[in-house]
């Protein structure tokens, strides 16, 4: 129970070699792992085996080359092709409406009711009456009796004016 002081000296030295110990083990578990890593690819990945020489690569990455700049010119001879055969058909609409066109005639006007408008765009089918006069209500007017008898707006005013007027216009509605 009784812990004895240790001088830093000791402490210092210890913990050195405690660091050592444990860079030791660091170092091992990774040269183990490496060497792990090492058995699992000899097992499971074969080396490459190429079964020419350094020329035949050599021959494979020339070809693979020219192949690209085929693709490339390949590519490219499409894309004007697509743009020619564009504008080939842009041309032939142009010549289509300028052989195309003509003069439109003059139109003259027919007064036609709607009733007959319905009748030849419909033909047979068409029975409701289109008759539009027909359907308005009928209002007729009604005369004031207080402006036939008196003609004169002036004379009218003059009447209703003041309190005598107003009088009157009660008077009168009674």
């Amino acid at each position: 129970l009784c812990r004895k002081k240790m001088s830093s000296g000791r402490r210092n030295q210890l913990k050195s070699l405690l660091l050592q110990i444990g860079q030791a083990l660091q170092e091992e578990e990774a040269w183990e792992a490496e060497r792990q890593k090492v058995k699992h690819m000899e097992e499971h990945c074969p080396g490459f085996s190429f079964p020419g020489d350094l020329q035949d690569l050599q021959l494979c990455r020339k070809l693979h080359k020219q192949i690209d700049l085929v693709d490339e010119e390949r590519y490219d001879m499409e894309v004007k092709v697509t743009k020619s055969n564009k504008e080939i058909e842009d041309l032939k609409i142009k010549v289509q409406d300028l052989k195309g066109k003509f003069k439109k005639p003059v139109l003259k006007r027919v007064r036609m009711s709607a009733d007959a408008m319905l009748a030849a765009l419909l033909g047979s089918k068409h029975k409701v009456s289109m008759d539009l006069r027909g359907n308005l209500k009928q209002v007729k007017k009604e005369v004031k009796e207080e402006e036939k008898a008196t003609g004169d707006w002036r004379k009218s005013i003059e009447d209703k004016s003041g309190m005598g007027g107003r009088k009157k216009m009660f008077e009168s509605e009674a």
